[in-house]
């Protein structure tokens, strides 16, 4: 199938885009920029500019089975100003209309239209249990996504199934709700915003995803579906769930109208109640992989699958070149992961090798930007590229020394921000399976604080990032890293 995307460059596009690209769909996502989409998306997408103009709209999308529209500017990106309440209209509502007048255009047709939507469409009810049957409220959110919604159910009138996601707050590591939860509670000062009693509708980015995936196959998705986990639970207990997770206090509650104070009629949004039923993936039997809470934030959280021990280097080389710098850099850390992937060697290879997909496999906020893009793979290659490590940019010569296609290739840092950079990744089959080991050698900069940097600062945020990459290519190959230990 292909499949036209809005939204892609986003927190839940990201994951959507590798999921669909697993189960085999060709996407074309409608961005604003190319060239920053391509650091983000990889080579997973054909990219169209959002302003090529109504023909090539309707040109891509005759060309496409189905549409997901995921597009739509933050809500909590600050106070409801008129300006940005025309922003959050134009961003969502516009945007649906659009697309839908160049559906009803379109000869052929996208059989299936997927649209977001929003668990404010309910308002804020309390206590009250909220299925998808259940009014809609009449502030402004809930306005915004009755608006929202009645713009793409019109796509009905031209044939087209169309499924509405009411969704909650969707989890996920790089970025989304909890990207701006995490830094109070891991400073020890997290908490409940106003009384806590509010009940929090939630899912898993990787559920959420995969029920994506799962409509665009199933013709009995259609009309409005809470994207909602069925376990119901109060704002304080999902603070509460996740210092437990990150092991610190979540006593500390943001008062109310201190919230309205930064918000302003923003702060609905955090302080609203909707007790969410997911009544209708009930009925579809919709297979939640992660349908409680402390196991879905178990799993964003977990650190066992990246390990970073201090190296004694031998001087062994594993290549002359690879020698000489070893020696030369004297690595003090190493890194290791593996992945087991549901996937041939040779596609597995074929993805890790691309240096465009270098982007996908990196935390947005480090703003990853390929400068060059070599025209092909091989020993000897070099890749620049640019980044952001704690909002300070930095730019990155990498040279690949050993390169045995479907077995092994090794990157070195010619340039960079390390004392010595060595990062190997090995293939093999067993079982059925592609078996991916990750091995870095690295040495900290700042030469005797070293120690102190790398246990502070630096082998979190490795492990943060290649956390990230396990979570891409899971998503990307049904990958796990929980088998680790039956392999060996």
């Amino acid at each position: 199938m292909r499949v036209f995307i809005t939204g892609a460059t986003g927190f839940i596009g990201r994951a959507l885009v590798p999921v669909l690209r697993r189960e085999g769909h060709q996407l074309i996502a409608w961005v604003r920029s190319p060239k920053h989409a391509r650091s983000l998306l990889g080579l997973e997408a054909t990219l169209m500019a959002t302003n090529t103009g109504v023909a090539a709209l309707r040109e891509a999308l005759e060309r496409c089975d189905a549409v997901v529209n995921l597009a739509g500017a933050s809500i909590l990106g600050g106070r409801w100003t008129e300006a940005r309440r025309r922003t959050l209209v134009e961003s969502r509502v516009q945007l649906t209309e659009r697309l839908v007048r160049t559906i009803a255009e379109a000869s052929p047709r996208p059989r299936i239209l997927i649209s977001g939507s929003a668990v404010g469409y309910y308002g804020d009810r309390g206590n009250e249990v909220l299925d998808e049957a259940s009014t809609g409220s009449t502030d402004f959110l809930a306005r915004l996504c009755r608006d929202w919604e009645a713009a793409a159910q019109v796509a009905e009138n031209f044939g087209v199934r169309v499924m509405i996601l009411r969704t909650g707050v969707v989890l996920g590591r790089d970025g989304g709700a909890l990207g701006q939860m995490l830094p109070p509670f891991l400073l020890g000062m997290g908490g409940p915003p106003g009384s806590g009693r509010q009940y929090m509708p939630w899912i898993h980015l990787r559920d959420f995803a995969q029920l994506i995936a799962t409509a665009l196959l199933d013709s009995r998705y259609r009309g409005a579906i809470n994207g909602a986990a069925p376990d119901q639970v109060t704002s304080g207990e999902f603070a509460k769930s996740l210092g437990r997770v990150l092991d610190r206090p979540a006593a500390v509650a943001a008062p109310a109208f201190v919230l309205r104070i930064v918000f302003g009629k923003a702060a609905a949004v955090l302080l609203g109640s909707q007790r969410i039923d997911p009544q209708r993936l009930r009925d579809l039997e919709f297979p939640f992989e992660f349908p409680k809470l402390d196991q879905a934030l178990a799993d964003i959280f977990k650190k066992g699958d990246v390990e970073i021990t201090p190296l004694k280097y031998s001087g062994e080389p594993d290549t002359a070149a690879g020698g000489i710098y070893l020696q030369k850099r004297r690595p003090t850390y190493e890194l290791r992961m593996r992945i087991v992937l549901d996937s041939p060697i040779d596609e597995a290879f074929r993805f890790f090798s691309q240096a465009e997909n270098l982007g996908l496999m990196t935390p947005a906020a480090m703003r990853f930007e390929l400068q060059d893009k070599p025209s092909a793979i091989a020993q000897g290659t070099t890749i620049d590229y640019r980044l952001r490590v704690a909002h300070i940019p930095i730019h990155w010569r990498t040279r690949i020394v050993v390169w045995d296609p479907q077995h092994r290739f090794v990157d070195l840092q010619e340039s960079g921000p390390y004392r010595c950079w060595w990062h190997e990744h090995t293939f093999h089959q067993e079982a059925g399976r592609t078996v991916m080991d990750d091995h870095v050698r690295y040495a900290p900069p700042f030469g005797a604080l070293g120690r102190v940097a790398n246990r502070l600062f630096i082998a979190p945020m490795l492990r943060n990032v290649f956390q990230y990459r396990r979570e891409v290519i899971h998503l990307r190959f049904r990958a796990s890293a929980v088998e680790k230990r039956s392999i060996e």
